[in-house]
């Protein structure tokens, strides 16, 4: 059984920073493009970051750029997303996804397995 499994997610005032980690189970993990996914109440997810599998690139949401950092550890089955200087608007269920054969990272409809999501809230 697959599972990716989202932590780190919390309450947090403006212009600080929360890391938010993705362990993976119940698959291959280094053959799998990861992306990080935001949902807030009343839109639609949206793509947040990127990496391929072997490290090598990124890719991010202008929205996040200079701010979020994705990073993956393939011998621990983690990926990782370090987020600073939070704005209120970063606030969202933030999701963890892993793609198999898709190119389209930013696309949320081509990732084959999802965690559960976890909550960043930030305040101003």
């Amino acid at each position: 059984q697959v599972q990716l499994v989202e932590s780190g997610g919390g309450l947090v005032q403006a212009g600080g920073s929360l890391r938010l980690s993705c362990a993976a189970s119940g698959l291959t993990f280094s053959r799998y493009t990861m992306g990080w996914f935001r949902q807030a109440p009343g839109k639609e997810r949206e793509f947040v970051a990127a990496i391929t599998w072997s490290g090598g690139s990124t890719y991010y949401a202008d929205s996040v750029k200079g701010r979020f950092t994705i990073s993956r550890d393939n011998a621990k089955k983690t990926v990782y997303l370090q987020m600073n200087s939070l704005k209120p608007e970063d606030t969202a269920v933030y999701y963890c996804a892993a793609d198999l054969y898709s190119g389209s990272y930013y696309d949320p409809t081509t990732y084959d397995y999802w965690g559960q999501g976890t909550q960043v809230t930030v305040s101003s």
